[in-house]
């Protein structure tokens, strides 16, 4: 069974982690795990609630798992239960046990920060175009990279940039 590296991608809203995952899984010719929050919101016809925070969390971590058993060298991964976190500290004031509890448990090889210097793609379930809070968000990301002890670069610039610096961290692993 396959133990494929598994690369985070992590950042705020609007900040090229989907590209920058479908774009390594490309160049790599492995899976990457989309954003599960994406298709469960659209499908949840109503606002989230604090409840449905760790629904999404579990939903994200059962698509990785599977995906993961289909990599063979890598696995992208666009979020992770950080997110789950920062949104559910940000809106709710707490977060699940459960999230906390597996954000500790599991591990990544290495995060890639996608920073705040792309143009804002307005998107129905995005929420804060305000550059200030998009920083905001990135500090808070930066933070729990840090804290995780798992390698961790910022990666900036344009699609072609981002994806060349992290080739480059990719398969210096």
């Amino acid at each position: 069974m396959p133990n494929p590296k598994r690369i985070l991608i992590l950042g705020p809203e609007s900040t090229g982690k989907s590209t920058l995952a479908s774009d390594l899984a490309n160049y790599f010719g492995e899976p990457w795990v989309p954003e599960f929050a994406r298709e469960y919101l659209e499908k949840l016809g109503r606002e989230y609630r604090y409840e449905d925070m760790a629904k999404i969390g579990k939903g994200q971590m059962a698509l990785e798992d599977k995906l993961a058993r289909e990599a063979n060298r890598y696995l992208f991964c666009d979020t992770d239960l950080r997110v789950i976190h920062i949104w559910s500290e940000h809106r709710f004031g707490k977060t699940d046990p459960w999230v906390i509890e597996q954000i500790k448990l599991r591990s990544y090889d290495l995060i890639l920060l996608t920073d705040t210097d792309l143009p804002w793609e307005p998107d129905p379930l995005r929420e804060y175009p305000d550059i200030e809070m998009r920083d905001y968000f990135l500090d808070l990301y930066k933070k729990l990279a840090a804290e995780s002890g798992f390698p961790h670069y910022l990666v900036s610039g344009d699609r072609d940039k981002r994806l060349m610096d992290s080739k480059n961290l990719v398969s210096a692993l």
